[in-house]
This record gives structure tokens, C-alpha cells and sequence, in this order.
């Protein structure tokens, strides 16, 4: 048998192409950034043509390093930005518009006219979501009105629907020739047209949005045979095996796959799951219900989920939009520069916020400024934005589990910065642990595709792999952390109620 697994990681700022061994260790990577498109204030985009020739160009770069072949790979696993929402035509194989990609806002309007009959929750208890433009169902309906002739071709059944998943393996498997539209059930769950129970799209909902169901793809498991990639790939007769959205990916490549097990990713934005099983548990604390995980015909995992829109982005806009680092890794040291935050506080509301408050109308604020307050305080509050907006959604998580977490696993990019890991861990309360391979959203969509083609035999075997690099302990008074908890939550309060009518 071959002796690795490729993952394909298609990001919200970049696509990499990771390969594993058996022990999950990563053998080489290739990874190319993608650019990120601002056409007006609120809407953000992807060229997701753009995007399919990053991600053939990174697998060479990942097989070239380790001079390997298709013939050493057993099986591909894809993991993705899950809201980020691509229509294309199925006969040209080119995009009718640009992805529209999860942080954006416009769809806003289409949220407020959906929500008239029933609320933001009309459709939760079927899709456990809220209406909102964080979800690709909404993004789909802008396309299909706003694009000259897109009502038309759908219609007509010559549009298809994909998250970047559905994307990359219809093009991985041939695109109009032959290529396989199909996504799996993590994916499916956030696009607010999939049923909890049945695991089906619901003729109700796309109904209401005006969605033809024609457009949609195939909703499959997270792990089994998808189809081959195709002759004019370097991949050719490789097994597409596995699909797991980005951070469901990041919760197995965790090896997180029972009731109570949870992680946190700190990336572009941050997101928390907590696995609950087999059991539905609908959130009464802004949280999420969503699909954790589904192996074959084997019974899904669902879990709870806190989203977080602005983490890593937040550090990023520091560095572009106002110079204060020329690197992301920077901010650490600007930070270090000073002892604490200087009374300030950042509240990085830049696309509303998400969980817990599921707050539109709001908007970034940099608060409790005074003379005092420099470019380190700056630097400091946004990465305790961070760690404070991870502490609101696990106290949610605890609140609707009713089981407090005693430790947190984490992975992401921004797990590197030692200040912020102990940070999180003070205002938690609780240790916070991170794995010697951090890479965990690749990996556990290689441990998808690997388990359905016998490449690893069990959960048990990918549990043994899983091991400890880092720990935080918490070494704040809880004096202290109850008052920064309370400040943070006046800051958040400053936010609310400022997008009226004639705000853009």
C-alpha cells in the first residue's frame, strides 16, 4: 500500500496541500496565498478560479519537495472554509460570480426579509442555525438575484452550488468532465438548506429561499470513496476519500471524537466545538448545532459550535490597514513592549458579531483610551480580544452542556504566540494545551480519507498519534480575571445598535 495521505487545506487566505505519514506527522507542504477582495465596505471575495489553480499548483509543490508521486499517495482528504458560497456553470466550468466568502455582510437585507415570518430562528430547530449572512444559503440567493441571467440558468439546471469543497473535488475529478458535485454532511450542515435528522436537503427551506434544488450538490458522509482524481491530474486514480469542513476537520485531526471532547481554532477567526455524540442538543446560550463528524454508514457526531468572525484577521488588519508590524508573528513582541493593556480594550465587531450575541448591527470599537495608551497596549488589547471572545462562547458551551471543561486543546496559526496561549489560559481559568502537530485542520481531513480506504484502522489507532507540545496554566488572580471580564463585557455593550438604516 502507499505510504501517505494528501490533505488539501482550502483556506480563507490560502490553499496548501499537506502530506502525512502514518504516525500524522507532515512530510512536506506546499501552500500558496489567494487574494482577498474588497469591492465595498462589508463585502468580502475570493476569485475561485483562482483558487482551483492554487490548489493544483500546491499539490506539485507538496509532492516535488518530498519526490513523491501518485503512486505514494493511498488516498486525498479536502478540508475548507465552509460558508465561503461558488455558483458555476456546469457545462463552461466557470464561476457566474466571484465566492462570496463567509465574513461577508451583505446579504444582510435578504436575512431581514427571510426573518420577517418567524425571526432570525424560523428555521433553527430544523438546521440549528439562525438566519444569518454568516451561512452560504443567503449568498446563493444574492447570486441567483443580482447576477445578470443567474435565475435563469438555475433554473434551467445548468448552475451548480458548492462550498470551496464541492469546488475543488468537481474539479479534482474531472470538472465538465465528469466531475463529482458532491459535499459531506459537516459542510452541508452550515448552509442552513440541511436537516439535522435526516440528513437531507430540506424542499421547505430552499423553497422559501428560492433555491432550485437542482443546483445543490450530493450530500455524502465525511468519509468514503468520493470518486478518483482525474487523468490530467497529478493525482490521477488517487482515491478522493475524505471531507471534513475546516473546523470539524480541526476537532478530529484533534482526535476529539467523543461526547464532552472539545477544541479550539485560532485562525482567521476563532471556533470552538464541543463534541455531544449521537445526541441533537439545540444551544439556548448563541451557540450552534451543527454536524461534528459522519464515518461511512456509521451514526453521525454532532456537536456545539462558537464562532467567532475576528481573531487572526484582526492581527492581519493591525499590519495592513494600519502599519503597526510588517509581520503577523510581530505583534507578540509590540505587545511584550508593555505589562498590560492600559485600560483598553478592542472589540473587533468588523463583520458584526457572531456567537455569542449574533449581532449584526454591531461594530468594531477601540475603548477606554487615554494619553497613556500606545501602540503596544494596542497590540496587547487585540490579542486579548481573542482570548476574551473565546472565554464568552466557552462559558456558553458549559452553559448548554452542563459539563465545564477542565482543559482546552487548541490549534491554528495563532497558537504560536506564547502571550496569548497564556492569556487565554488566565482568563479561562483552565489549561490550555496544544499538540506537537498544530496542523490539525489538514490532518484530520487526512484522517478522513485515510480511514476510508483502510490507510488507518481505527479511531483507537488515531488517538495514539495525538500528542502533547505545549501546556498553560492559569496563574491570574481570579480577582483580576473577573474584572477584566467585566470590562471586556462593558466594552462589547459599546458596539451594539450602530448600523442604522443609512450607516454603510
Amino acid at each position: 500500500m502507499a505510504d501517505y495521505i494528501l490533505a488539501i487545506d482550502q483556506g480563507t487566505t490560502s490553499s496548501r496541500a499537506i502530506i502525512f505519514d502514518k504516525a500524522g506527522s507532515i512530510i512536506s507542504t506546499g501552500q500558496l496565498e489567494h487574494e482577498q477582495i474588497f469591492p465595498q465596505a462589508g463585502w468580502v471575495e475570493h476569485n475561485a478560479t483562482q483558487i482551483w489553480d492554487n490548489t493544483r499548483e500546491v499539490i506539485g509543490q507538496a509532492l516535488g519537495k518530498a519526490n513523491l508521486t501518485r503512486h505514494d499517495i493511498a488516498a486525498v482528504g479536502i478540508t475548507n472554509q465552509r460558508e465561503t458560497a461558488v455558483v458555476w456553470d456546469k457545462n463552461t466550468g466557470r464561476p457566474v460570480y466571484n465566492a462570496i466568502v463567509w465574513q461577508d455582510t451583505r446579504t444582510q437585507p435578504i436575512v431581514d426579509r427571510l426573518a420577517a415570518d418567524g425571526g432570525v430562528e424560523r428555521f433553527k430547530q430544523q438546521v440549528g442555525l439562525p438566519l444569518a449572512t454568516y451561512f452560504s444559503g443567503t449568498k446563493i440567493v444574492w447570486i441567483l438575484e443580482n447576477v445578470p441571467g443567474a435565475r435563469e440558468k438555475a433554473e434551467a439546471g445548468d448552475l451548480l452550488f458548492g462550498t470551496t469543497d464541492t469546488w475543488v473535488l468537481w474539479n479534482l475529478t474531472g470538472g465538465v468532465d465528469g466531475g463529482v458535485h458532491a459535499t459531506d454532511v459537516t459542510n452541508a450542515s452550515r448552509t442552513m438548506f440541511m436537516d439535522l435528522e435526516t440528513l437531507a436537503w430540506d424542499d421547505d427551506i430552499l423553497a422559501a429561499f428560492g433555491v432550485p434544488k437542482s443546483m445543490l450538490p450530493e450530500i455524502k458522509s465525511s468519509s468514503e470513496v468520493y470518486g478518483t482524481a482525474h487523468s490530467s491530474s497529478l493525482l490521477r486514480e488517487v482515491p478522493v476519500a475524505g471531507i471534513l469542513g475546516d473546523q470539524q476537520a480541526a476537532t478530529f485531526g484533534q482526535a476529539a471524537f467523543d461526547a464532552g471532547e472539545s477544541k479550539n481554532t485560532y485562525g482567521t477567526g476563532n471556533f470552538l466545538i464541543f463534541n455531544t455524540g449521537e445526541e441533537i442538543v439545540h444551544s439556548k446560550n448563541g451557540l450552534l448545532t451543527t454536524l461534528g463528524y459522519k464515518l461511512g454508514d456509521a451514526a453521525p457526531h454532532y456537536a456545539l459550535e462558537g464562532s467567532i468572525a475576528v481573531t487572526g484577521s484582526l492581527i492581519q488588519w493591525l499590519r495592513d490597514n494600519l502599519g503597526l508590524f510588517s509581520s503577523a508573528p510581530e505583534v507578540e513582541a509590540l505587545a511584550k513592549t508593555v505589562e498590560d493593556n492600559g485600560g483598553a480594550y478592542f472589540v473587533p465587531a468588523f463583520s458584526g458579531l457572531f456567537a455569542p450575541y449574533w449581532r449584526p448591527d454591531a461594530r468594531g470599537a477601540l475603548v477606554g483610551l487615554t494619553r497613556f495608551v500606545n501602540k503596544g497596549h494596542i497590540a496587547r488589547a487585540a490579542l486579548e480580544a481573542t482570548a476574551f471572545q473565546t472565554r464568552e462562547v466557552l462559558d456558553a458551551v458549559n452553559a448548554d452542556s452542563g459539563v465545564d471543561l477542565t482543559e482546552l486543546k487548541v490549534d491554528g496559526g495563532m497558537i504560536a504566540n506564547n502571550t496569548l496561549m497564556q492569556f487565554q489560559a488566565d482568563i479561562l481559568g483552565v489549561p490550555v494545551v496544544r499538540p506537537v502537530v498544530a496542523e490539525t485542520t489538514a490532518l484530520g481531513a487526512a484522517y478522513a480519507a485515510g480511514l476510508a480506504v483502510g490507510f488507518w484502522s481505527s479511531l483507537d489507532e488515531l488517538r495514539a498519534n495525538w500528542q502533547e507540545d505545549s501546556r498553560w496554566v492559569p496563574s491570574m488572580d481570579p480577582a483580576e480575571r473577573d474584572r477584566q471580564l467585566r470590562l471586556w463585557k462593558k466594552a462589547v455593550t459599546k458596539t451594539f445598535d450602530w448600523v442604522d438604516a443609512d450607516v454603510k
